[in-house]
C-alpha cells in the first residue's frame, strides 16, 4: 500500500509530512512577532480570517541557520499542517514535491540520527538520490520545556 507525502527541503535535507496532515502550502508572508514567545515560533499570520502560528522549523529542530537574513522577496513557502486539531505553518527553505512510497520501503528512524531530530521522526525512505525523512506533525508541535 502507497503513502504520500508532502516533501521539502531544509538546509538540503530532504523531508516528509504526511499528506493528509497538510492542509495547504502558501507562499511566504510576514508574520507579526509574538512578544515572549519561544525562539522558534516566528509570530502569527491571518489565513483567510485564521489566525495561525508560524513556527521556524529549523529552530524547532535544532538546526543550523543562516547568519543572514534572507530577503523579503526570496521565494519562501510555508506548509500549513493540522496536528492534534491545531493549525500552524511550518516555515521551509524548497518546495519539493509529492511522492507516493510504499510501506515495505518505511524504515525506523536510523540509529546513528542524534539530538532533537530524531524523536520528531516517524521513519524514514531509502530514495534512489538519498533519504526522505519523515516528520511527526504532532510530535513537531509539541511545546519544547523552558531550559
Amino acid at each position: 500500500m502507497a503513502q504520500q507525502f508532502c516533501t521539502f527541503y531544509l538546509n538540503s535535507i530532504h523531508f516528509g509530512i504526511p499528506i493528509e496532515q497538510v492542509q495547504e502550502i502558501i507562499r511566504h508572508q510576514i508574520p507579526v512577532r509574538v512578544p515572549l514567545a519561544e525562539s522558534d515560533v516566528c509570530g502569527l499570520i491571518n489565513l483567510r480570517g485564521q489566525i495561525i502560528t508560524v513556527v521556524n522549523l529549523k529552530r524547532r529542530l535544532d538546526m543550523p541557520t543562516a547568519t543572514t537574513e534572507q530577503p523579503l522577496d526570496a521565494a519562501q513557502y510555508n506548509v500549513v499542517i493540522c496536528a492534534n486539531e491545531d493549525v500552524v505553518s511550518l516555515e521551509i527553505d524548497q518546495l519539493d514535491d509529492i511522492l507516493d512510497l510504499s510501506e515495505e520501503d518505511f524504515e525506523p528512524p536510523p540509529a546513528t540520527l542524534q539530538g532533537t531530530l530524531r524523536p520528531l521522526l516517524q521513519g524514514a525512505y531509502k530514495l534512489a538520490n538519498g533519504f526522505l525523512l519523515v516528520l511527526d506533525p504532532a510530535k513537531v508541535l509539541e511545546i519544547k520545556p523552558q531550559s
